[in-house]
């Protein structure tokens, strides 16, 4: 990245918090429209890769002059540029000269990547970073203990919230310390045994089945949760309300709008968008028909998210999410491989109020006026690879998790499951569910039934697909579960990020 983007990258830091609090829906879209068209150029005259792809493609950017003229700019992804070119030549100026800190991604669906950042993406996530912290005054009076409880070491997300919490410290003086014990659960639960009862305030940073694990020991270790006044940024998947609402009670969060985040990103650009509390109050406002008034016809709770378009931008072609996004490798047009959609404030505040709900109403009566900005969203769900397929119906994680995080089954689950297609000798199709039991639970043949039943119904009410199978197929399509002692390796291994579809 030039000197000059870094100076104005900064003087749009100093001005966002003011123009976050007063600019509207329109002015947002004309801000990310803006900075579409100025970062293409900009990739186009400055980075090499980018030059030769736009030459071999026979487009020359002087034609490119508005934001309609973007949708003839082909489209990237790993293949065609990012695998395809020398890796310095997809860098500002085509260089490595410059300081930098590189991290790796395991990603859901194949090897190791790295990619470099630079102290303009960590100014964006410390940026973040701040916006939740001044959702809670506790945590700017602190003092205040932040875990950081993803993979440390080379990966992304570890590296990626410490540097964005360092700074943000750093920058604000706030009275935050850091802890970086990474996915080891026994080492948050001495953190928490030992250090915590220090501070006025715990923040844990994690993937949201390892944070329900360690609050789920925590409390069956009789370790005072609700003397943190806990908090939670997670990142990595997408999850329901219903489990948001099972770990609020159980650590009893104080606020689940103000005192929880989920993120959206990715290796290539970073967070790119979170959770705000308006989002999480319309999640929590939808029902079935302001569902599908908002994001159509899914059947998976998406990930709903704002972004700040000074940061990132998208665009959704074919229902596909493309991005496009400054960093050390900027990218336009980016094929994510997401699947969603965007929505502005203003269509969103409309489509409720078509359906009777006053947006600004319930924000009001939620108390989180103060922290509202009309920033535009996007919506994201599982990739169809991240779901199990059964006679050629897609089951989704989701309707799994959904039966399994009933209270019946708190003291018997632990709430991780791997789904897996298999064939049995005569070849028939059926769907095997690996459930992790708690340490130390030993469920009798009622409780076993019970959840087998509570899950083949929950998928029934999910996926009327399924529902229609059932009254074909009967119990030949009944998925078959199988129960695990915590942590067997087999589908449970401490410590690693959980896969909830295996393919075979």
């Amino acid at each position: 990245m030039n000197e000059d983007l870094i100076k104005l990258q900064k003087n749009q830091l100093k001005r966002l918090p003011n123009l976050l609090k007063k600019q509207n829906s329109d002015y947002w879209i004309k801000a990310g429209n803006k900075e579409k068209l100025r970062l293409f150029h900009a990739v186009a005259e400055n980075v090499p890769a980018y030059k030769d792809f736009l030459q071999k493609n026979k487009l020359d950017p002087r034609t490119i002059k508005t934001v309609e003229d973007l949708k003839k700019v082909p489209t990237i992804d790993k293949d065609n540029y990012l695998r395809a070119y020398p890796h310095e030549d997809l860098m500002w100026n085509g260089t490595l000269k410059k300081p930098l800190t590189i991290h790796a991604t395991s990603g859901s669906t194949g090897e190791s990547t790295y990619f470099e950042r630079e102290l303009s993406s960590d100014l964006k996530r410390a940026f973040i970073v701040d916006s939740f912290y001044k959702q809670n005054k506790k945590t700017t009076e602190g003092p205040t203990l932040f875990i950081v409880a993803f993979g440390m070491g080379i990966w992304s997300a570890g590296m990626g919230i410490y540097t964005g919490v360092y700074l943000a410290g750093q920058i604000h003086q706030y009275p935050v310390s850091i802890i970086t014990p990474g996915v080891s659960k026994e080492e948050v639960l001495k953190i928490l045994r030992n250090i915590a009862p220090r501070f006025k305030q715990v923040i844990i940073a994690g993937y949201p089945p390892f944070v329900k694990d360690v609050i789920d020991e925590a409390q069956s270790e009789g370790i005072p949760l609700k003397n943190f006044n806990l908090r939670f940024i997670f990142t990595g998947e997408a999850f329901t309300e219903e489990f948001r609402d099972y770990l609020s009670n159980r650590a009893d969060v104080k606020n689940v709008l103000l005192d929880t985040m989920n993120t959206y990103g990715t290796a290539e650009l970073g967070p790119m968008a979170v959770e705000t509390p308006l989002v999480i109050l319309i999640r929590r406002l939808t029902d079935k028909k302001i569902f599908s008034k908002l994001f159509g016809d899914i059947t998976k709770t998406p990930t709903l998210t704002q972004y700040i378009p000074n940061f990132v931008n998208f665009d959704c072609e074919n229902g596909e999410l493309l991005f496009t996004g400054d960093s050390t490798i900027p990218l336009v047009r980016y094929r994510s491989g997401d699947h969603g959609g965007i929505l502005t404030y203003k269509e969103v505040a409309g489509k409720l109020k078509k359906q009777g709900v006053d947006l600004e109403k319930k924000c009001k009566e939620a108390g989180i006026t103060d922290y509202i900005s009309q920033l535009p969203m996007v919506y994201v769900y599982e990739r169809k690879n991240l779901a199990a397929t059964l006679y050629g119906i897609l089951i989704y994680p989701e309707f799994v998790k959904s039966a399994v995080l009933h209270p019946t089954f708190y003291d018997i689950l632990t709430g991780k499951f791997t789904l897996v297609q298999k064939y049995d000798k005569k070849q028939d199709q059926y769907l095997e569910v690996n459930l992790e039991l708690r340490s130390g639970a030993d469920p009798t043949s009622k409780q076993k039934a019970l959840i087998q039943k509570r899950i083949l119904n929950v998928l029934k009410k999910r996926s009327s697909e399924f529902k229609e199978l059932c009254k074909n197929l009967d119990e030949r399509v009944h998925p078959r579960i199988v129960f695990w002692k915590n942590e067997d390796p087999k589908f449970f291994t401490p410590g690693s990020k959980q896969k909830w579809v295996q393919k075979t």
